[in-house]
């Protein structure tokens, strides 16, 4: 396995990794080689795909994608002293995330920079708790398209 950073201690930086393209044939291998790495301390990597890599061509297909545990973050508080909690909501599927993530309540407001969004973000997020689809299991790149479908093409399989 290969990686353009060695191991890195926790709080060190975001570890940088760059799979071959057999090595990425086995994603799910590959990230555990990156966890015995250590890059799981930092809660984040980042991944450079193999030369010839293609991420997926359209999401239209992931409506019916479950995800298992959407969270609400609930914050309230005044004056500098909040709390913060998660509230697991019932499973949803992507249609139905899509679906309400597109109210109003949830859309972004009008902003003319980032920085006025940011502001209009956390003065608004005890009124209205934003709502997060993370930690699905899967993966939302197309399994036969980009590189993978290179290695069938090649192999003649296609």
């Amino acid at each position: 396995m290969t990686t353009d950073t060695p191991a890195q201690s926790v709080g060190s930086g975001v570890m940088t990794f760059t799979p071959s393209k057999e090595e990425f044939k086995d994603f799910v291998q590959y990230v555990a080689y990156m966890e015995s790495q250590g890059a799981h301390k930092a809660g984040i990597a980042k991944i450079i795909p193999p030369e010839g890599w293609k991420p997926r061509k359209t999401y239209d297909d992931m409506d019916d994608l479950v995800i298992p545990a959407p969270i609400q973050q609930v914050v309230t508080g005044q004056s500098g002293l909040f709390t913060q909690y998660n509230i697991q909501k019932k499973p949803m599927t992507v249609q139905e995330f899509r679906k309400t993530s597109n109210l109003d309540k949830f859309c972004s407001p009008i902003y003319v920079d980032f920085d006025e969004l940011e502001r209009k973000f956390w003065k608004n997020l005890t009124f209205n708790p934003p709502l997060y689809g993370a930690d699905v299991s899967g993966t939302l790149y197309d399994p036969v398209s980009g590189l993978q479908s290179q290695i069938f093409s090649a192999r003649g399989e296609l």
